[in-house]
């Protein structure tokens, strides 16, 4: 049976890329610690996702193991050898502002991890196809210096610019702009990742994603855009909005839209490709447009505020252009719209409340969680 190995298993790409590759009948091998409780405390804890791939799944072998660890990755990738025909690396430190927090612990995560897992596949399994999850982060902000244009609710790329109509390619610069150290460490293994393609032939992907989201997210105060909107809304927590007047863009794409797109690569890889893969401009908006959208939707009000003060090195408009994955794989289409994808985490959140109480913070919470 072919294996599939996933890292980062019991998170929101990780844990639709388990049930997805199941349900085509591969054998899985996940790799998630839970490091994202420790980066968010217990919102951003994934074991309830664990508990239930592990009672859902016959065919889902779970390893609680630090990517970081080169020994113990080592002897996963032994143990199951050349059955594994498929690595998808979806584990990371996700979030601007922790990695200012600890940057050592951020870069080693984001940049040897992924180091680690390349070189397993380099030399035990390099016929296997590895496909990355990178970020639009890479870009920096660069994207912030063209003529934006400020509308009621969002901001607008200006309409007669190249970029307009169907937003940012692979071209793009990712050098000469401020990325965070987040977007530098993902940098780093995202360049690796292309490296290994070609320069060692590895049949190695990289997804640049815009917002990824799905029911399935743990969204928390620090990453978690849509998600974590929802989760306020549902348990009547204070969300504060940094910068840009809430009008920021984000284009949002569904963790099955995405993990569907790794499934057509894995059919025909393309050694040492990139894809920016996002919502485009069939699923996006701005901050404000969300809140509007998740309240009618919801029938609570959302308690917010708007600070002046924007987080360092973030996109005041994002808008994924996914026109050369498109070529590449014509048969991959978007199945969810963002109206679809809110109800959607909508009610699996309430669902959650049941079982996992998501409490009321006395805090305020004060910072926009990265996309």
């Amino acid at each position: 049976m072919s294996v599939a190995l996933i890292t980062g298993c019991s998170g929101l790409i990780g844990s639709e890329t388990v049930k997805f590759f199941h349900e085509k009948g591969m054998d899985i091998v996940g790799i998630d610690n839970n490091m994202r409780q420790y980066f968010f405390g217990q919102d951003g804890s994934v074991e309830w996702n664990t508990t239930q791939l592990k009672k859902t799944l016959n065919r889902f072998t779970h390893f609680s193991t630090d990517i970081r660890d080169k020994e113990a990755v080592f002897k996963i990738f032994e143990k199951f050898g050349k059955s594994i025909s498929l690595v998808v690396h979806a584990a990371a430190q996700p979030s601007h502002d922790w990695a200012a927090r600890e940057p050592f612990t951020d870069f080693s995560v984001n940049a040897n991890g992924t180091h680690v897992l390349l070189e397993a596949t380099r030399n035990l399994i390099p016929d296997a196809t590895f496909i990355f999850t990178s970020t639009n982060k890479v870009y920096g902000d660069l994207p912030n210096s063209l003529p934006l244009i400020e509308k009621e609710l969002r901001w607008e790329l200006d309409p007669n610019h190249p970029y307009a109509q169907h937003g940012f390619d692979e071209t793009l610069s990712i050098d000469q702009s401020k990325h965070s150290l987040f977007g530098a460490s993902k940098v780093a293994a995202d360049v690796l990742t292309q490296e290994y393609g070609r320069y060692f032939g590895l049949k190695t992907g990289t997804f640049r994603g815009g917002c990824l989201t799905g029911p399935a997210h743990s969204g928390a105060e620090l990453h978690g855009f849509l998600a974590y909107l929802v989760k306020c809304a549902v348990s009547n927590r204070h969300y504060s909005v940094f910068g840009y007047k809430g009008k920021q863009v984000r284009d949002n794409i569904h963790s099955y839209d995405l993990v569907n797109a790794f499934w057509h690569f894995f059919q025909n890889p393309k050694c040492g490709s990139v894809y920016n893969m996002g919502g485009s401009r069939f699923s996006n908006c701005s901050v404000l447009e969300a809140i509007d959208l998740i309240e009618s939707m919801s029938g609570k009000h959302l308690d917010f505020t708007i600070s002046d003060i924007a987080r360092s090195g973030d996109h005041i408009w994002w808008i994924s252009d996914v026109r050369r994955f498109q070529q590449d794989y014509p048969q991959w289409s978007y199945r969810y719209d963002l109206k679809t994808i809110i109800s959607e985490i909508l009610d699996a959140t309430q669902e959650r409340t049941k079982h996992f109480p998501l409490g009321i913070k006395n805090e305020t919470l004060n910072s926009h969680p990265s996309p």
